[in-house]
């Protein structure tokens, strides 16, 4: 048997562009995408929540969703554009404030990040109450192994600036922070894996908060050794990446019109 009987696997790779344009475009894209899958995942919670991404041309300036906008009905279209005094300077519709105030220092604080999501969801928002980070007691829960941490205060709705940096001090330079009795912020090198790694936590917080109803029986973590080996395994930012494509392709054949 030759290698030609067995060519190494090709596993896809986050694409690279020859023009801002098009950059922004497959960064919009991908945004209204998140925002359809949050939606159908039951992550929206009246006007609370927001996703972001930083604008490839100006990377001070960052696209995000309106402000009361559903999120089951955005399309690349109904996005806008926010510049580093929170003015919109593409679009007619208001921004969130909190969603300035959070997102705006984190983007700030963290030149790498493309991509930041935070929501009210309702397993991370309730696992939040315990101002706790979470425990490596799954193969998935690894993804955030010794890579997030948990904002410690919570004194209303995020609309200072000082309080957006200390949440951007929090997160420091993990994939993720928990926003005590708020809910969860991810961020990513792009989009999708920003997207992902909010679903997964989700997901993370409710396995948890499972395993922790069980009367008469504790869960076994998994030891420190192994949970950092399988972090690097299942929680780069090419991992996120690729976790986030079947819901692309999911979310794209389902509701094309996200695209308008």
């Amino acid at each position: 048997m030759t290698d030609l009987d067995n060519p190494p696997l090709k596993v896809p790779r986050p694409p690279v562009f020859d023009s801002v344009e098009a950059e922004r475009q497959h960064r919009k894209e991908r945004l209204a995408a998140s925002f359809r899958i949050f939606g159908r995942f039951g992550f929206d919670e009246g006007v609370a929540g927001h996703i972001t991404a930083r604008d490839p041309e100006h990377p001070e300036h960052f696209w995000v969703n309106p402000f009361g906008m559903n999120f089951k009905q955005i399309s690349v279209s109904d996005l806008i554009c926010v510049d580093h005094d929170g003015n919109v300077v593409i679009g007619d519709r208001p921004v969130n404030g909190a969603a300035f105030a959070i997102h705006s220092r984190v983007h700030a604080a963290r030149p790498d990040v493309i991509a930041a999501a935070h929501s009210h969801s309702m397993y991370g928002k309730t696992w939040s109450s315990f101002r706790r980070k979470l425990d490596p007691l799954t193969q998935d829960s690894c993804i955030f192994y010794n890579d997030h941490d948990v904002f410690d205060d919570y004194t209303g709705v995020v609309l200072d600036l000082s309080e957006g940096d200390r949440i951007g001090e929090s997160l420091g330079d993990g994939k993720a922070v928990i926003l005590s009795n708020h809910g969860n912020l991810t961020v990513g090198q792009t989009v999708d894996e920003a997207a992902f790694w909010f679903v997964t936590m989700e997901r993370t917080c409710q396995a948890q908060l499972a395993a922790m109803s069980v009367q008469g029986a504790e869960p076994v973590l998994i030891d420190p050794e192994m949970a950092d080996f399988t972090s690097k395994q299942v929680g780069s930012p090419s991992a996120g990446w690729f976790s986030f494509q079947p819901l692309w392709d999911w979310i794209t054949k389902e509701e094309p019109d996200l695209f308008d």
